[in-house]
């Protein structure tokens, strides 16, 4: 009797672990896959450029960067025709530095990410809610 139950046991467990997704299927299709290291390239594109960031202590303009919000955005039909396969907005704020290390002026930074083809472009967006990334 408890080998039959030993059995139905395993066997069960065996079909509920046939109706999850395979790992491999979930990583694959995940439609904002490879855009972390594009926030990061946005992340050093501000530091260099930002007024917020002009003044460089150790090498540094900037300080406490933080992505307050992501949010995606509905793709076009144009966007779509030409590969658009995921879209979404972001924004980022940031504090910048005094020349005596303090913190100093605080910045924000909007970008819109595409994804096309298999790879994600970015460019800059309107201002958004900082925790919404809502329209303004």
């Amino acid at each position: 009797m408890t080998l039959r139950i030993l059995a139905a046991n395993v066997l069960t467990l065996l079909l509920l672990s046939a109706c999850g997704p395979k790992p491999e299927e979930t990583l694959t299709e995940d439609r904002y896959a490879g855009l972390s290291p594009q926030i990061v390239a946005w992340r050093n594109v501000i530091e260099a450029s930002h007024p917020a960031c002009a003044i460089k202590v150790e090498g540094r303009g900037c300080e406490a960067f933080q992505v307050t919000c992501k949010a995606a955005q509905e793709i076009t039909t144009d966007e779509a025709a030409n590969g658009v396969s995921a879209q979404l907005v972001a924004a980022m704020t940031f504090n910048g530095r005094s020349s005596d290390g303090s913190s100093g002026k605080l910045g924000s930074a909007f970008a819109v990410f595409s994804k096309a083809r298999g790879g994600w472009t970015r460019a800059e967006a309107p201002a958004v809610n900082m925790t919404s990334c809502a329209a303004l």
